[in-house]
């Protein structure tokens, strides 16, 4: 029997997402891991295509010579071949072809992937925000990825029926926390090197210690809110996105103990090691039925 040449197309592009998550995050690769087979290839799916994305505005195609109007083309050429992708189910570029596998199974539509470009492309051009501006920003930005991967979590084995509205709120909390904890480490570069100022009103020169304690607080009311809608996820759903939301608060818990201009010099990373500890955490809470309560805080000190 000759192979089959879609389907190896297919699997080909899938793993070459596999590679795109695996050389850009250590954090999202180890909560992919918690998911079986088939929901792992889906999150990789999405974190590609974002992941591509981001890069095309964060300094890769600026390095390859490309003024802004060409990265904006590039920008645009990536969500037109998105949306054809969606629709016949087929792209030469596997990163694209792999996202629509994913966007096709799960339900995902350009309800989510516009928000999620126009965002891109507000970072082409836009290096100050005001509070509408960056509350849209990061809905397009995150909140959206979050409810891509709500869409491959709700298809799940032993995923609650029901509690849509809580599920949503709980994906689009995570991702805001997300992107809030990246741009509070990324403070000094994204000022620096991109031109950039997220938080509105705040200078990154004359970052204090209350800014920083506002921005912490606003953050862990995301994650609060983000926790209490996991229980009605499927089991090995809620340990990896309760992995990736304890692998976050302990960015957040290290930024607490930096003194806030030296915040604002360097990036903030949690180390391998400690990674490994809050994982290994995540799967004997499960295993001892607690994978619902809170860790410990000296646990993720």
């Amino acid at each position: 029997m000759g192979i089959d040449p879609l389907g190896h197309y297919s699997d080909t592009a899938t793993r070459s997402a596999g590679v795109v998550i695996g050389s850009y995050s250590t954090s999202f690769g180890l909560a992919c891991w918690i998911l079986g087979a088939k929901e792992r290839r889906h999150i990789e799916n999405i974190y590609a295509l974002v992941r591509v994305a981001d890069e095309v505005v964060d300094g890769a195609a600026a390095a390859a010579g490309l003024d802004a109007d060409a990265v904006c083309w590039q920008l645009d050429n990536l969500e037109h071949e998105t949306e054809r992708g969606m629709k016949c189910g087929y792209s030469t570029n596997m990163v694209v072809h792999a996202f629509a596998l994913t966007a096709r199974a799960t339900g995902i539509d350009t309800q989510l992937t516009k928000p999620f470009f126009e965002s891109m492309r507000t970072d082409v051009h836009k290096t100050l925000h005001s509070p509408d501006t960056l509350t849209q920003y990061i809905y397009g930005s995150a909140e959206v990825v979050g409810l891509m991967c709500l869409k491959v979590f709700k298809g799940m084995k032993g995923a609650k029926a029901g509690h849509d509205e809580e599920l949503a709120h709980s994906a689009r909390s995570l991702g805001a926390a997300f992107q809030k904890v990246n741009f509070l480490r990324d403070l000094g570069a994204d000022s620096a090197d991109l031109g950039r100022f997220y938080f509105p009103g705040l200078d990154p020169a004359a970052f204090n210690e209350t800014h920083k304690r506002e921005l912490l607080d606003e953050i862990r009311q995301d994650l609060s809110a983000a926790r209490a809608g996991m229980v009605y996820l499927a089991p090995a759903a809620r340990r990896a996105v309760r992995l990736a939301h304890d692998l976050f608060l302990a960015l957040v818990e290290k930024i607490e103990r930096i003194p806030a201009q030296e915040l604002v010099q360097g990036r903030v990373r949690v180390p391998g090691w400690h990674k490994v500890y809050i994982a290994l955490r995540v799967f004997i809470g499960a295993a001892a039925g607690a994978g619902d309560k809170a860790l410990p805080r000296e646990g993720l000190r």
